[in-house]
């Protein structure tokens, strides 16, 4: 009897943490957020990530209760900021929005501290846009066929630049130059912001960027919007034409989307992805995207987990074509 008693004693004693751990589990998933919950942005403030981000932010607060803070970390192509959220706690408190130089990552870098498809889950995939190839107007390059016979005429004479080595940006613009033979010279910078500084001062002449970042500055004259790279032409800017206009077939696209540390439960997972997606379905969020050039989407995560996986997949086998040298 008396060891009968210690047996029980023995797991009422396992058994009580337990209990106790699932009911702070429930706690904290029904009361999420009970805190300000913070969204690294993992490029610096003024690109295109940080306004969407922003944006995303306000209305998203607004249904949760609690501030949504933008935490800027920037470099590396992203893979700080990123690599910052990958080891957090899994709480729900930290949110990462990046686009898919996520993806390119793996199949860019020697090594990573991190790997993107095991150490963070995919919660929603916010937008898709199209990028556009821009030129300085005072270079007087109007249009893709001038920016190929400029090239052909002076090889290695023009820079483009981009947000990082190995960001969409960067991998579109040398996907262009082995489609059509030109030789221009990359210029990486640390994030939209300064890229734009330079492109606009004349420092640099070329650069391919997300519409929405480039929009305010075509419309101003300072910059001549050569070509986007969707597959079609974008409605609200029908007179730039497609790359795939003059290189069938050419599309490469940019997208953002939500990814939070692996060990967060499903159901707060569940709550982020309903936040992003109600937002994205506010008129004015919608209106705004557009303006941007962004399409809003709003996946679940059983689908965009998946996609996502497929394009670091994707990624691995044109940087592998294009023969890129991998980065340290």
């Amino acid at each position: 009897m008396k060891s009968l008693f210690a047996a029980v004693t023995v797991a009422a004693s396992l058994a009580a943490p337990l209990a106790v751990s699932v009911a702070a589990h429930a706690q904290a998933v029904d009361t999420y957020p009970s805190r300000p919950v913070r969204v690294v942005v993992p490029f610096p403030a003024g690109g295109a990530t940080d306004v969407i981000a922003r944006l995303m932010a306000q209305k998203v607060q607004e249904a949760a209760g609690q501030p949504f803070i933008i935490d800027n970390r920037g470099g590396a192509a992203g893979n700080i900021g990123s690599d910052n959220v990958a080891k957090s706690p899994g709480d729900g408190y930290s949110i990462l929005q990046t686009v898919n130089a996520l993806a390119l990552s793996p199949a860019l870098y020697q090594k990573l501290p991190f790997d993107p498809t095991r150490d963070l889950i995919a919660v929603t995939q916010l937008t898709v846009s199209p990028l556009v190839i821009v030129a300085n107007a005072k270079t007087g390059i109007s249009t893709l066929k001038d920016l190929i016979d400029r090239t052909k005429a002076k090889p290695g004479a023009l820079n483009f630049g981009s947000g990082g080595v190995g960001n969409p940006q960067h991998l579109t613009m040398e996907m262009l130059k082995a489609r059509a033979g030109l030789d221009i010279v990359h210029v990486p910078f640390k994030g939209d912001a300064p890229l734009f500084q330079s492109l606009l001062a004349g420092d640099i002449e070329l650069a391919c960027t997300p519409l929405s970042t480039a929009l305010p500055h075509i419309q101003a004259g300072t910059l001549k919007a050569l070509a986007v790279t969707s597959a079609k032409r974008v409605a609200a800017f029908a007179d730039v034409p497609a790359v795939s206009e003059t290189f069938p077939g050419f599309v490469s696209t940019s997208w953002q989307g939500w990814f939070v540390p692996p060990s967060t439960p499903k159901e707060i997972v569940t709550k982020l992805n309903g936040y992003a997606r109600a937002a994205l379905q506010t008129p004015e969020l919608q209106e705004t995207l557009k303006k941007f050039g962004s399409e809003p989407l709003g996946s679940t995560p059983q689908e965009f987990g998946p996609s996502f996986k497929a394009e670091v997949e994707r990624f691995k086998k044109v940087v592998s074509d294009l023969k890129l040298p991998p980065q340290d």
